[in-house]
């Protein structure tokens, strides 16, 4: 059947072994603008979080009767999906590589036969990825000179021999599957190899293949290596030989998913095991930021070993134009007045009124900047303006405009922001005032001027933005540049994630509400055990807010991304918390 450009394509993308870090570029990109996702249970939460957020989710791994889809009906849902949805994207997500033991051949295959295109994005094979996070390299010089990938689990036998189940030549597929005989694998040949083995999909099935093994010939003593859940959190690698693996796997509780790799480079994990070593391995973070901000902590944490779930819990839209906010005594000022705390949008000429401007984040600098640029404008209206910033993140982030700061005040938050601003007015710092003020405050007037230059201060805010700095500058004026949205709700393999993570971070208190908020374990307003008790925040009022909701608290000493790193290692370093 001819190809129809009437339908929908179909990608089948390698998810890798489970670390996000291991998925290609060109997965990634596919991800990002796919309408629909079918992917399977064991892709990685980190992976998951890459998709689109307005692709629509389809987990394959179970069904709402918590048995898994099989694959013919997977095969037909793909079909569906691009027959359906004409123009669309459709990512069919799986675990490693397709095409290892992947059955993407299969899902081709149907593709095929029902004229839908296709592409394959090939994935890193955890055959290679979970031993060198190991720290054992399938191939060394002077001990394996080659590697050789194996299935451990072969497809579903219809009828099941009870009496050669009884004699131990069967055994039972991972994940529920029907009892099998008579694993169809070259033993003679896999025994006479020197090289390297590495069985997949093996666990339930590898007493029977060591016994199998040592029978035609292979060295009991052969060093074999277990590696649960390789290149996540929970990687975990149980060390045995050819003889000691059916009782391995049972003493150590070896489950999959776990590959299994055989021979004389495994003893090299001993010394070359570097994950295990990263200060923050095993840990898997919730980070709250919006999805703009948190790549660059999302990039820090991993780089320490830990999966970060990316989870944003407020979304942020610049505004067309800024919206003037005054003071809650001053919204009564008449319509005609010239008063720059009007309420309603503003126009850029009214710059010319202020000489402080003050940001209170990045979100503020970036959308005041990209207001005034669609108004025609540039850097140069705020010559000879004084420049502040509640604290140091936001402060970097004007400094990508070209524009360094005059204020920054010690305490990181608006309360120290306003206050600074506050003594600056006290000191009746008149290179503030113009010409014509300053007149005024010479001829005998200077008890405004405070007044004046208070009045000549405007804040760049977000809708959701307290009154502390407006309490301490009842004269300033605020624009509001940006509005702050609260996510609407998670997906439900997000909600998984989230209740197995070790740890949230907060950079914001409208984070922690909306958190709160979209937890179903959280109940008259304390968070149950199974949301993750600990939270790392930015700063002393989001704290005040995660404590509120029975959070244990880990604050960082600088409102910084990097005083935030850096105390969540030091808490995960001392033997108390790991």
């Amino acid at each position: 059947m001819e190809n129809s450009n009437h339908f929908g394509k179909v990608y089948l993308i390698g998810a890798g072994p489970g670390d996000p870090g291991l998925l290609t570029v060109r997965g990634k990109s596919i991800l990002e603008k796919a309408d629909v996702v079918v992917y399977d249970r064991l892709v990685s939460p980190g992976v998951l979080s890459l998709c689109s957020p307005r692709a629509k989710m389809v987990d394959v791994g179970k069904m709402p009767t918590h048995h898994k889809m099989k694959q013919s009906e997977i095969n037909k849902l793909l079909v569906k999906f691009a027959v359906e949805m004409p123009g669309s994207i459709v990512a069919r997500l799986k675990g490693g590589d397709p095409f290892v033991f992947g059955r993407g051949g299969e899902e081709a295959l149907e593709l095929v036969d029902a004229g839908v295109e296709f592409e394959v994005v090939p994935g890193v094979t955890s055959a290679i990825a979970v031993p060198a996070y190991a720290g054992i390299p399938v191939s060394h010089r002077g001990i394996a000179t080659s590697f050789h990938i194996i299935t451990g689990h072969e497809k579903e036998k219809s009828v099941v021999d009870p009496i050669a189940a009884l004699q131990g030549d069967c055994h039972s597929g991972a994940e529920g599957d029907r009892i099998q005989c008579n694993l169809s694998l070259d033993f003679e040949n896999l025994a006479k190899c020197q090289g390297t083995l590495i069985f997949l999909m093996g666990i339930a099935n590898m007493d029977f293949i060591a016994h199998r093994l040592i029978e035609c010939g292979k060295d009991p003593k052969t060093p074999l290596a277990f590696i649960e859940k390789g290149t996540t959190p929970n990687q975990r690698t149980v060390m045995a030989t050819l003889e000691t693996a059916g009782e391995t796997i049972v003493r150590e509780n070896v489950t999959a998913p776990a590959i299994t790799i055989m021979g004389g480079v495994v003893e090299l994990g001993k010394t070359l095991a570097w994950k295990k070593n990263l200060p923050l391995s095993g840990k898997r973070l919730v980070v709250t930021r919006a999805a703009k901000q948190s790549s660059g902590i999302t990039a820090r944490l991993t780089a320490l070993g830990a999966e970060v779930i990316e989870t944003p819990m407020i979304e942020t839209r610049s505004l067309e134009k800024p919206q003037t906010v005054c003071h809650p005594e001053r919204s009564t000022v008449g319509a005609e007045s010239k008063d720059p705390g009007l309420q309603g949008s503003v126009d850029f000429k009214s710059l010319a009124n202020y000489d402080i401007l003050a940001f209170t984040s990045t979100n503020g600098v970036e959308c005041f900047f990209k207001q005034l640029f669609a108004a025609g404008y540039d850097v140069r209206v705020l010559a000879g303006k004084k420049i502040a910033s509640v604290g140091k993140i936001t402060e970097k982030k004007l400094l990508e405009y070209g524009i360094r700061c005059d204020y920054v005040p010690e305490d990181h938050t608006g309360e120290g922001l306003g206050l600074l601003l506050r003594d600056v007015v006290n000191k009746h710092d008149r290179v503030f005032l113009s010409p014509f003020d300053k007149l005024r405050v010479n001829s005998g007037r200077s008890s405004e001027s405070n007044d004046l230059v208070e009045s000549r201060i405007l804040l760049l805010q977000g809708n959701l933005a307290d009154d502390t700095l407006l309490k301490l500058l009842p004269k300033a004026t605020r624009w509001t540049v940006y509005e702050t949205l609260p996510v609407a709700e998670l997906p439900d393999w997000k909600r998984e994630a989230i209740v197995s993570a070790d740890a949230v971070v907060f950079a914001s208190t409208s984070a922690v509400e909306n958190f709160v908020k979209l937890t179903p374990q959280s109940a008259e307003g304390t968070i149950s055990r199974l949301t993750p008790h600990t939270s790392f925040c930015i700063g002393r009022i989001t704290e005040s807010a995660a404590s509120k909701y029975g959070f244990e608290t880990v604050t960082s000493d600088e409102t910084t991304m990097d005083s935030l790193v850096k105390k969540i290692v030091e808490y995960y370093t001392t033997s108390s918390n790991h």
